[in-house]
Formats: C-alpha cells, sequence, structure tokens
C-alpha cells in the first residue's frame, strides 16, 4: 500500500486483484486432488485466452 501515491489507484487495483483472485483461488482443502487439477488447469486457460 505504501508504493500507490493515490487511494483511487490503489482502490482500483484492490478491485481488480479481488476479481482474479476470486477466480483463480480455488478452495483445495474441500476437494480431491484431480478435480483440483481440472479446475486449475481450466483456470489457467481461461486467463491464457483472455491476457492474449
Amino acid at each position: 500500500m505504501l508504493k500507490f501515491r493515490r487511494t483511487t489507484t490503489l482502490q482500483k487495483f484492490v478491485v481488480v486483484h479481488g476479481q482474479i483472485h476470486n477466480h483463480f483461488y480455488s478452495e483445495r482443502h474441500l476437494v480431491s486432488r484431480q478435480i483440483y487439477k481440472q479446475r486449475r488447469s481450466a483456470a489457467l486457460a481461461e486467463g491464457r485466452t483472455v491476457a492474449a
């Protein structure tokens, strides 16, 4: 937070970071390894297509 000079810039970052975090964060302790790997692969593939 110290590197942001304005609170509006910080707020924009937090909003975007929250959306990305919610998209990629999976509750690992609630699912099996196989399902977690499938979900993670799908999320990474979607992230790559959005970034391209």
